[in-house]
């Protein structure tokens, strides 16, 4: 137990096989790639609940998952559409896919053996990429490519409009923000993983001494993994709504 003391996360079953069997190519290549594999069990793990929850499907819900996952999707519909508005609903599927798939990656770092792959920045980063690409495509999408030029620029009228320098100078502020939000998106969630991990593993090295502080810190990192998949959804929202065109809608 002492020597997980100077690790920076406890090791989790492909790091103990490879460091049990180190002449392994496969444990090599399996610990090499492990982030992305703790994600593909994830994925899997979902599949299947996705496939018994909606095996025997019906008006009224007939199993106890089914009636948790409409639950789940319920309140996920109304988080959305509460931020965006009854625009929401077709961005639905999208951030509500996301909030549960960081959310089991989060909670599965809590696990024995497990790893969060949420404390890699490769995956935050590729998550936040998605955001990145799919807030682009739908707000070309909703307001054309010109039209996205123009609300980037502010939507320069009448005097703006043809002071050029002064759009110019909003334009490029905007395209520099939108660029920087998957960095900063990636890092927020990497970082608060990772940290909580690094403090699981320092009080794990503590022994019976540190079973009180390390207890505590696993209810915190419950909360802490629930937190961060609500932050990354809450901001992805906030990214599709800043970019939907809203004139349409009655108040």
């Amino acid at each position: 137990m002492s020597e997980n003391v100077g690790m920076s996360k406890l090791p989790d079953i492909f790091a103990i096989l490879t460091a049990k069997f180190p002449e392994n190519s496969f444990l090599k290549f399996a610990y090499l790639w492990e982030n992305v594999i703790f994600s593909l069990f994830i994925v899997l793990v979902l599949a299947l609940l996705a496939f018994f929850a909606c095996r025997k499907r019906g008006f009224i819900p007939g199993n106890r998952l089914q009636v948790a996952v409409e639950l789940i999707v319920e309140g996920l519909d109304d988080f959305v559409c509460g931020i965006i508005g009854p625009k929401g609903r077709k961005y639905t599927p999208f951030i509500g896919t996301l909030f549960i798939y960081i959310l089991c990656m989060n909670l599965s770092g809590l696990i024995p053996f497990m790893k969060a792959s949420t404390a890699s920045w490769s995956t935050t980063l590729a998550l936040a990429l998605c955001v990145f690409f799919y807030v682009q495509y739908t707000a070309i999408g909703e307001l054309g490519f010109l039209g996205y030029m123009d609300h980037l620029a502010g939507k320069p009228r009448g005097v703006l409009a043809v002071t050029i320098i002064m759009p110019l100078f909003i334009l490029i502020l905007h395209i520099f923000t939108e660029l920087i939000r998957p960095i900063s998106l990636s890092l927020r969630l990497r970082g608060n993983i990772w940290g909580d991990e690094v403090l699981i593993a320092l009080l794990s090295g503590f022994g019976i001494k540190g079973l009180p502080l390390l207890f505590f810190n696993v209810l915190m990192g419950l909360l802490m993994s629930v937190v961060q998949a609500v932050v990354f959804c809450l901001l992805t929202t906030i990214y599709l709504a800043l970019v939907l065109n809203h004139e349409e809608e009655t108040v």
